[in-house]
C-alpha cells in the first residue's frame, strides 16, 4: 500500500510546472522605452523581413507611410497588449481541453475488538475516475477556440487603430509644415503691400488710417506662422507617440506622398458590403456570438450527469477485498435550468452586439462616404477659385507692365492669391482627412501599396535597440 501511494504521488508531481518570478522593474522598463530608436538594428531586420527588401542605407534618408506603419507595429505597446491577450485566450483553449483527474482516497481503519492473532488494521484505498458525457469537453474547446479567434481579430483592430493614429499625426505634421510655407508666402506679399502703402502715406497720398488694416493683417499672418511652428512641434510629439518611441529616437525626414494619396475613385458597393462582414471588429463580434453558441451547448450538455467509475481495495484483517462502483448524480431537483437560461440570454446579447457592430460600421461608412464626396466637391471649388485668381493676377500683372494700372493693384492681387492658395490647401487637407476617415470605416487601405501580414514586435522590457 505504501509503495502504491508513493508511486501515485511521484507520478502526480513529475509534470508539475515550477514557478519562476519575473518582477517588473519600473526603472528598467522606463530605460528600455527611452532607448527605443528608429535606428535600431533589430527594427532594420524586422522591416527587411516584412517589406521583402534590404536597406542599403540605414537609417533610410526618408521614411514613407508604409515603412512608418511597420515601425509603429514593431514598437507600439498597445499591440503587445493585444498579443498578450491573444496568448491568454490560446492558453484557455488548453484549459478547456483538460480532462478531469481521477481521485485517490486512502482510509486506514483499526478494529479494537480484533481476535487474538489477527491484525487489527483495516487499510482501504479507493480510486474515483470521472467520465464526462454528452460532449462537454468538445463544447468547452470550441467555445475557447472562438474566444481565441476573437482575441486574434482584436490584434487586427489594434493594428488598424495604430495605423489610423499614425496617419492622423502625419497629416497634422504635413499640414503644419505646408501652412507655414504658404503663410510665409502670404506674409511676404503682405509686407510688400504694407511697404507700398507706407510710402504713399509718407508722400501724403493716403492717410495713416488707410495703412492700419494692412499692418494688422500682416501681424495676424505673423501670429498664424507662429501657431504653425507650434503645431509642427506638437505634431512631431504626436508622431513619436503614434510610433511608440520617445522624441529622442524619432527620425524626422518624412515623405508624405503615401499619407496624402487620394483614391482614384470611391470604393464600389461590393467593398462596402465586404466591410460590413469582414471588418475586424465585426468578425470578432461574430466569433463572440459563436462562443456564446458553444457556451449554450455546454450548459445544455450539463443536464446529463457525468459518470464516476470507482474501484477500491481493502485489506480486512488478513483478507483482501476488491470493490467496483458506478456513481452518477440523479438530476431530479435540478436540471441546470438557470445556467441554460443565462446562456440563452448571453447568446441573444451576443447576437444584438453583432447587429449593433454592423449598424455602427454601416453608419461610419455612409458618413465617411458622404464626407468624402462633400470634401471633394469643396476642394474642387476652392481649386477653381484659386485658378480664377491666378488668371486675374496674370491679367493685372500684364496691365501693370503695360502701364495701364497701378502697381498697388498687383500687390493687393498677390496678397489675395496667397490667401486663396491657403484656402485651396485647406480644401485639400479636408479631403485627405475625409479619405482617412473612409479608410477607417472600411478598415482597408485605399492605397494598395500598404499590405498586412505583419509579425509581432518586441516586448517592452525585452527589446534591445
Amino acid at each position: 500500500m505504501r509503495f502504491v501511494a508513493a508511486i501515485v504521488c511521484l507520478l502526480a508531481l513529475t509534470g508539475c510546472v515550477r514557478y519562476q518570478s519575473q518582477p517588473i522593474l519600473p526603472p528598467q522598463t522606463a530605460a528600455s522605452l527611452d532607448a527605443r530608436s528608429m535606428t535600431s538594428p533589430a527594427l532594420k531586420s524586422f522591416l527587411e523581413k516584412n517589406r521583402g527588401r534590404t536597406f542599403a542605407e540605414w537609417p533610410p534618408k526618408a521614411w514613407d507611410f508604409e515603412t512608418l506603419t511597420l515601425v509603429a507595429i514593431y514598437f507600439h505597446p498597445d499591440l503587445e497588449v493585444a498579443r498578450a491577450q491573444w496568448r491568454v485566450s490560446e492558453a484557455e483553449v488548453i484549459t478547456a481541453g483538460g480532462r478531469p483527474n481521477p481521485t485517490l482516497a486512502v482510509t486506514p481503519g483499526y478494529n479494537f475488538n480484533a481476535a487474538s492473532g489477527v491484525s487489527p488494521w483495516l487499510p482501504a484505498m479507493t480510486i474515483d475516475w470521472p467520465v464526462e458525457v454528452a460532449g462537454k469537453r468538445d463544447h468547452r474547446i470550441v467555445r475557447a477556440q472562438h474566444l481565441a479567434e476573437s482575441a486574434r481579430l482584436n490584434i487586427a483592430s489594434a493594428v488598424w487603430r495604430v495605423r489610423s493614429n499614425l496617419r492622423a499625426a502625419l497629416i497634422e505634421l504635413g499640414d503644419a509644415h505646408k501652412r507655414f510655407v504658404l503663410l510665409s508666402k502670404q506674409q511676404a506679399a503682405q509686407q510688400q503691400l504694407v511697404g507700398s502703402l507706407e510710402q504713399r502715406a509718407e508722400a501724403g497720398a493716403i492717410t495713416a488710417v488707410e495703412v492700419a488694416p494692412a499692418r494688422i493683417a500682416f501681424k495676424k499672418i505673423h501670429t498664424d506662422m507662429l501657431d504653425a511652428q507650434r503645431r509642427t512641434t506638437e505634431a512631431l510629439v504626436q508622431v513619436a507617440s503614434a510610433l511608440g518611441i520617445p522624441m529622442s529616437g524619432l527620425e524626422k525626414d518624412f515623405r508624405f506622398d503615401g499619407v496624402y494619396a487620394m483614391p482614384l475613385a470611391l470604393p464600389p458597393n461590393e467593398a462596402r458590403r465586404a466591410a460590413l462582414t469582414s471588418r475586424a471588429d465585426i468578425a470578432a463580434a461574430l466569433a463572440d456570438y459563436e462562443a456564446a453558441q458553444s457556451a449554450l451547448q455546454l450548459e445544455i450538455a450539463k443536464q446529463y450527469p457525468d459518470i464516476h467509475i470507482g474501484t477500491g481495495y481493502q485489506w480486512d484483517q488478513g483478507e483482501s477485498k476488491w470493490q467496483l462502483g458506478l456513481t452518477a448524480e440523479i438530476p431530479v431537483l435540478n436540471r441546470n435550468q438557470g445556467p441554460i437560461a443565462a446562456a440563452q440570454a448571453r447568446r441573444e446579447e451576443a447576437a444584438a452586439r453583432f447587429v449593433a457592430a454592423q449598424a455602427k460600421a454601416m453608419g461610419e461608412i455612409d458618413r465617411a462616404l458622404a464626407g468624402f464626396r462633400a470634401s471633394t466637391a469643396r476642394g474642387k471649388a476652392l481649386g477653381e477659385l484659386a485658378a480664377s485668381l491666378r488668371q486675374q493676377h496674370d491679367a493685372i500683372a500684364a496691365q501693370v507692365k503695360a502701364g495701364a494700372t497701378d502697381r498697388l493693384d498687383l500687390l493687393a492681387s498677390d496678397v489675395e492669391l496667397a490667401a486663396a492658395e491657403l484656402q485651396q490647401w485647406d480644401g485639400e487637407l479636408k479631403t485627405t482627412q475625409a479619405a482617412a476617415a473612409l479608410e477607417d470605416a472600411i478598415q482597408h487601405p485605399l492605397n494598395p501599396a500598404w499590405q498586412s501580414g505583419i509579425e509581432r514586435g518586441p516586448q517592452t522590457a525585452k527589446e534591445q535597440p
